[in-house]
Parts: structure tokens; C-alpha cells; sequence
């Protein structure tokens, strides 16, 4: 039986993944927060998360936490990330990493010290909707030149990056079919589109999940596609999908939702 170790726990993602995992029989054995988190030291039964007596261990007790883990999973912060994850490739545990907001350089870095190392999904979004949208941007390649591409992309106010990483990802997938060069984040005052631009822009309100909105317009029509998460569970139930699928996997490399799903 398949068994995990979560990292944020407590956390909105944390507590979705660890109730998504529940419903299909798999066990979280071990549980972490950051060290000054009022969760620590209480169980998930207490915290009302399951009915599963497992304490919460602050991350400075990562390597306890991960002893009879098989895959670690963490939706986290790059700064909580950049601490753990070497110790857990250290402990040869399977790791399902969607976290969001690396900078370039942090990326680099992360995937470094994971790739040839531990079997591992790294992905800016587990939803399965969104990674059959992001194979169809392939198809839409066939639009003439002239045709523009844009992203949208709304989630609650509480999110801390932007663009999103899902909508960063969008964006590359478009540029390299489209051939842009440069992304703009928003515009002010004058500001025409030139023919190179790929456009993201991003909106924060309330408690939306996410939705991310692809649109294509060309001078007499537009082509909009739209992905909507109802709640965390999207995230979640992918997250706990990738983690029995790489529980299979002994090759240690860095996979994605793309591997996971078969869209290859």
C-alpha cells in the first residue's frame, strides 16, 4: 500500500491532497509544517484533516517524517523547497513537487539536485484538465501568422505569485509554437502589442481556485479555450494520481503530468 509524507500539511493544499489520498485507501504517514506553526505537534485526526493518528512533525524533523514514506508531496513555498527536497533525495524517497513561483535560477537548482537521483513529478499544475490543455495548444500551431495569442489567468487573493505557474507554462508552450520573444505582464498607458509579445496578464479576488482562459483572435475571430478548478481537489486528486503512478517508476528522473497522464 502505497504511503506518503506531506509537506504544509495543515495547509488548504496539504489537507485536499491528504483527503484525496484517504478516500482511495492510501495512508499519510508522516506530515510536516514550518516550525512555528500552531499545527505542529498535533495529529490529523485532531486537526480534523482524517481519521489517521499521525503527528505533525515541524520540518527540522523532515527526516523522521519521511521514514515509512514512499513519495514525499509538497505544495509549498520555493524557500521550504530549496531546504527539504535535498533531504529527501538524500533519503531516496519519490518526491511529487508542485510548487509554484521557483525564479529561473531557483528552478535550475531545484531540478538539479532531484534529476538522476529519485524518480520525481515536477509539474506547475496536477489538474488533468489543464495538462490536456496544455497538449492541445499543439493542434492550434495551424493558425495563420496573423492571429493573436493571449493568456488570462484569476485566482484568490491570497495566491502570492504571478503570473501563475500553470499560465508561465501556457506561455511557454505558446512562444515556442508561435515564435514570441518576449512576454508582457501588463500594460499602461501607451502601449501597442508588437508582433513578437506573448501577453499573460493576472487578477486576484476572493476565493477563486483558478481559472486559466487561452485566447486566440485573429482580425474577423476569436477561438477562446477556458479551464476552471472547482476547488483544490482538481490539484489534489492529480497530486495523488502522479504519486501511485511514479510509486511504479524506478527510473530517477524528473517526470511530468505530461508522463503521468500517457500524452507522449
Amino acid at each position: 500500500m502505497l504511503k506518503l509524507c506531506v509537506a504544509g500539511a495543515a495547509g488548504r493544499m496539504g489537507t485536499a491532497i491528504i483527503q484525496q489520498a484517504h478516500a482511495k485507501g492510501i495512508q499519510t504517514v508522516g506530515a510536516i509544517e514550518a516550525p512555528n506553526s500552531p499545527a505542529v505537534g498535533k495529529t490529523l485526526q485532531e486537526l480534523a484533516i482524517s481519521d489517521q493518528n499521525t503527528e505533525i512533525l515541524s520540518s527540522d524533523q523532515l527526516i523522521n517524517a519521511l521514514s515509512e514514506a514512499d513519495v514525499f508531496i509538497s505544495f509549498t513555498s520555493p524557500t521550504a523547497d530549496l531546504t527539504n527536497i535535498p533531504i529527501v533525495v538524500s533519503q531516496k524517497k519519490r518526491i511529487v513537487l508542485g510548487t509554484t513561483g521557483f525564479t529561473s535560477e531557483q528552478n535550475r537548482a531545484i531540478i538539479q539536485v532531484m534529476d538522476g537521483q529519485v524518480p520525481v513529478v515536477f509539474s506547475p499544475n496536477y489538474s488533468v484538465g489543464i495538462n490536456i490543455f496544455f497538449k492541445l495548444i499543439d493542434v492550434l500551431k495551424a493558425f495563420p501568422q496573423n492571429y493573436d495569442f493571449s493568456i488570462n489567468e484569476i485566482h484568490h487573493t491570497g495566491k502570492k505569485d504571478a503570473p501563475s505557474g500553470t499560465a508561465k507554462k501556457l506561455g511557454e508552450i505558446v512562444s515556442n509554437t508561435r515564435g514570441y520573444t518576449k512576454t508582457v505582464t501588463g500594460r499602461d498607458g501607451m502601449s501597442v502589442r508588437q508582433p513578437d509579445e506573448m501577453e499573460i496578464t493576472s487578477l486576484r479576488a476572493g476565493g477563486i481556485s483558478g481559472i486559466h482562459d487561452l485566447i486566440v483572435a485573429g482580425p474577423h475571430e476569436m477561438l477562446r479555450i477556458e479551464h476552471t478548478a472547482f476547488s483544490r481537489d482538481a490539484l489534489a486528486q492529480g497530486a495523488v494520481y502522479a504519486a501511485e503512478w511514479l510509486n511504479k517508476q524506478n527510473m530517477p528522473k524528473v517526470y511530468s503530468m505530461v508522463d503521468v497522464l500517457g500524452l507522449t
